[in-house]
């Protein structure tokens, strides 16, 4: 046997010997997957051949403070299409084009479309998802879903919100509480062949849909209603670009109602320009359009909460909050004596009082009942930058309320080193900063209630539609604002400015009432364009119930004592008694 022979046969032998090796190796690894991994690939296996469809769980409903439901659901259909069962697939195209009004060939690309699941339409009546399955198309599914369906449309659009495609929340408490009212989906399992065909004898798996969680709110269909109607025609009746009012329990900061018209259809959230009762405001809408402006814009403008998110000069009513800090610090009392000739010299500027020949002589209370700019700035003025500013903090006027609502806005104030005597002197009546409706009615609440600062909200609980479980949402009294003393020096003279002052139009026969009125011009002041509010309370001694009304830009007559007043002694007139009071 030569070299090479030996070499070849060595060569053979080494080969022979690997590729037993690799026998060896391989008969493990199968010895391994098909014994210890066996239920691994097993499951691996059936996961192939199992197609899954989703249960769309029911959203969770939005109640009011008496149980009538504000957001409730409709159960609708989604079509869908699964390519690999599809049989028959010109009589599912004719058929579903011809049912759901879709073009032949919208329906006959997801039709076509080599997918294990295409969507044809969702929210789709009840009634016609039942006539689709009636005509019994392979390959077709008709699944039950659910809409959200708003019973009342606009009423209170702007608070409660609506929800997306998706059943997830966009704005309002329908966003805010997305974690309590959203369910948890299910799910539907079956067995497919190969092909992706269902097995009509397959076994099928469903995982049962969660239902979400009721929402409670402090909210009144009734009041809200009312006020609702109030607002609308206010708005038509003076011209208005919109009006909002705002009704709270001053005691705890429970949200009774609030509106802000024009509102929109929470069922059709997305056509523009709804309810527009105004001249104003359709020209104003009109000429948005004129002009191009983005739709999205003009839609998150008519979904936009202006309590809440939107800031304003407040004018007259806050002096509520000048008299309450000069009456605490003890730069001023009832009795104290002041002068006004109709306007008062700061520096340099002559800042006027509304009463033109002024009010002559008169005391801080004649001077709050009178609505006087010259004695609250006198009140500012003897309070001084630091301690007004100091109060302005303590009142909580520089944070947010809190609200459970998104979208708040925060209160535009002067920094404190550049707030001069000028600056506060309009600071003193209201004017040169902005702050928003829901921090003035939470801060004029809390000096009425005794002292304690108040979170407005409207959330009161979430709930299991079998009542099983319950969360209870909590907002504790804040901090003490001022004296009980003080609070109750400030609701007698707020009683005064109704019974006997430049509030007296929202007197009601029988019914101790508190409030403010004020006018308030826009900026730039050149096109004289106003906001008339009014605030008021009742009863004066013990407010169980407190109420903000904004009128923007009325045509005609704009003083709030004339216009605004008037509207929340009507809400106060229908709603006291119900309320119990």
């Amino acid at each position: 046997m030569n070299v090479n022979q030996t070499f070849h046969r060595s060569k053979t032998a080494i080969l022979f010997f690997f590729l037993a090796l690799m026998m060896i190796g391989l008969s493990g690894r199968l010895f391994y997957l098909m014994i210890y991994r066996s239920q691994y690939y097993t499951a691996k296996a059936e996961d192939l051949h199992l197609r899954e469809r989703t249960i769309k769980a029911a959203r969770g409903r939005i109640l009011d403070r008496n149980g009538e439901v504000l957001a409730d659901n409709r159960t609708v259909c989604t079509i869908s299409v699964i390519h690999n069962q599809v049989k028959e697939p010109e009589k599912a195209i004719a058929v579903l084009s011809r049912e759901l009004e879709l073009s032949e060939e919208t329906v006959r690309k997801k039709v076509e479309k080599r997918s294990s699941r295409e969507v044809i339409a969702a929210n789709v009546e009840k009634a016609l998802g039942d006539k689709i399955r009636s005509y019994q198309l392979s390959g077709v599914k008709v699944d039950e879903d659910y809409k959200r369906y708003y019973p009342y449309d606009s009423l209170a659009s702007k608070v409660l919100g609506f929800t997306g495609g998706d059943n997830q929340g966009v704005i309002g408490l329908e966003v805010k509480y997305e974690e309590y009212l959203r369910g948890t989906n299910g799910t539907i399992l079956t067995l497919a062949d190969a092909a992706g065909v269902e097995l009509k004898d397959g076994r099928e798996e469903r995982i049962e849909p969660v239902a979400g969680k009721d929402l409670c709110t402090s909210l009144d269909v009734n009041i809200q209603q009312y006020a609702q109607q109030l607002a609308y025609e206010t708005m038509e009746k003076k011209n208005a670009k919109g009006v909002s009012i705002l009704v709270m329990n001053p005691q705890n900061g429970e949200i009774l109602a609030l509106v802000n018209v024009p509102e929109f259809n929470l069922n059709d959230p997305f056509t523009l320009d709804q309810n527009l009762v105004s001249e104003s405001a359709r020209l104003k809408a009109a000429e948005e359009a004129a002009l191009g402006t983005d739709a999205q814009e003009r839609r998150n403008r008519m979904w936009r909460n202006s309590c809440v998110s939107d800031t304003y000069e407040p004018g007259s009513t806050f002096k509520i909050i000048t008299a309450a800090a000069g009456l605490e610090a003890g730069a001023v009392t009832l009795e104290d004596r002041f002068s006004c000739p109709g306007f008062r010299i700061v520096e340099d500027r002559k800042i006027r009082c509304h009463k033109v020949g002024g009010h002559g002589a008169e005391n801080f209370l004649q001077g709050m009942m009178n609505s006087c700019n010259p004695v609250l700035i006198d009140v500012g003025q003897r309070l001084g930058t630091d301690a007004y500013y100091r109060y302005f903090e303590q009142f909580g006027l520089k944070g947010k309320t809190g609200i459970d609502i998104p979208g708040e806005a925060s209160t535009i104030m002067h920094k404190k080193e550049n707030m001069g005597p000028v600056e506060l002197a309009t600071v003193s009546f209201g004017q040169s900063f902005q702050i928003t409706p829901v921090q003035l009615i939470a801060t004029v609440s809390s000096i009425i209630n005794g002292g304690r600062r108040v979170t407005p909200h409207f959330a009161v609980e979430a709930r299991s539609a079998d009542n099983t479980w319950v969360h209870r949402f909590t907002y504790p009294l804040g901090k003490e604002i001022l004296s009980a003393q003080t609070s109750e020096t400030m609701r007698y003279i707020l009683e005064h400015v109704v019974s006997e002052g430049s509030g007296k139009k929202a007197a009601i026969e029988g019914y101790r009432i508190g409030g403010k009125t004020a006018t308030s011009e826009k900026l730039p002041r050149s096109r004289k364009k106003y906001i008339s509010s009014f605030i008021g309370f009742a009863p004066a001694d013990e407010p169980s119930v407190i109420a903000l009304i904004t009128i923007d830009e009325p045509e005609g007559i704009y003083y709030g004592g004339t216009i605004a007043a008037p509207v929340i002694a009507d809400l106060f007139r229908n709603i006291l008694p119900a309320m119990g009071i």
